[in-house]
């Protein structure tokens, strides 16, 4: 994922969650759909407010997404994926964070 592509509207989102298959631990949540008509993956974060404030909850996501950008480039291609941070990652690093990711993209067969 040299470029990142992110899910923006709300009916992306919703069409993942209602057909996309989940896998989580216990830091994340990661859904997955796979797509018949695009080349690279698109990638959706949601970090609820249960999380904490929105500095807590916007470095969640530049954690995710960061992430996500450096480690999966060889990741397969052609699936909307949405990370949904649990409250248990409001603390966690970046190291706990990749370790996270890369547990969830193998479970769903990705790398």
């Amino acid at each position: 994922m040299d470029k990142f592509h992110s899910l923006k509207k709300n009916r992306d989102f919703q069409a993942v969650y209602r057909e996309g298959k989940s896998y989580a631990n216990q830091y994340l949540v990661m859904y997955v759909k796979k797509r018949n008509d695009e080349a690279e993956n698109r990638i959706g974060i949601s970090v609820s407010k249960k999380v904490g404030n929105s500095v807590v909850r916007h470095r969640l996501k530049r954690l995710i997404r960061e992430s996500c950008r450096l480690n999966f480039s060889q990741a397969a291609n052609g699936f909307d994926l949405v990370i949904i941070a649990r409250e248990r990652s409001r603390e966690k690093t970046y190291q706990e964070i990749t370790g996270a990711l890369n547990h969830l993209f193998k479970l769903h067969h990705l790398l």
